[in-house]
């Protein structure tokens, strides 16, 4: 986990330097401190989906290059394989498995996530993005929070929502929740 941590934030750190962007532009982007983004420049906190979602939709670059170093190829379509999509795990209860990973240029951003639950009592933060996203539960049972509104959804329920809205996830019934997530 903590090597990707790292991986990630050398791309970001080079993307930044060829482009001749300050460090402290792209804090203000993420809506978080210098200190912080020199952190996950450094590999030494969690990058955030959201936050290198709104680096990529800035300088233009896919969302792919940023989270895995590599560029898409395919335009026409892409398959991906059960259990062979692009990995990145952030933390260590939260793991994304990209399922476009090799699709140039898409308008939108298919995910498998896999949330595991926190110790009793702990919270995730709330994070925004622009766009909008989509998720349908596979297993588990998954506690969705959009600002103040806290909506549970079971096996195959699935939500829409203005991913604008400070928005949260979490793993119910202390067990993995796993969903497909489309953010766009």
């Amino acid at each position: 986990m903590e090597d990707s941590f790292v991986q990630i934030g050398a791309r970001l750190r080079g993307l930044r330097e060829v482009l001749d962007v300050p460090a402290q532009e792209v804090a203000d982007l993420c809506d978080i401190s210098l200190e912080q983004y020199e952190k996950i420049e450094r590999g030494e906190t969690d990058p955030s989906v959201s936050r290198l979602l709104k680096i990529s939709k800035r300088y233009g670059i896919a969302l792919d290059v940023l989270m895995f170093g590599e560029e898409p190829h395919m335009n026409g379509y892409f398959v991906t394989r059960k259990d062979k999509g692009m990995r990145v795990e952030r933390r260590c209860d939260y793991r994304y498995q990209s399922l476009a990973a090799g699709f140039r240029m898409r308008n939108m951003d298919p995910f498998l996530v896999e949330v595991a639950p926190l110790p009793e009592g702990e919270r995730r933060g709330q994070n925004a993005h622009d766009g909008q996203e989509f998720a349908m539960v596979l297993e588990g049972r998954l506690e969705l929070t959009i600002e103040n509104h806290c909506i549970v959804l079971e096996q195959g329920d699935s939500i829409y929502f203005d991913s604008t809205r400070p928005h949260c996830m979490h793993a119910l019934d202390n067990k993995t929740v796993k969903f497909v997530s489309i953010v766009g």
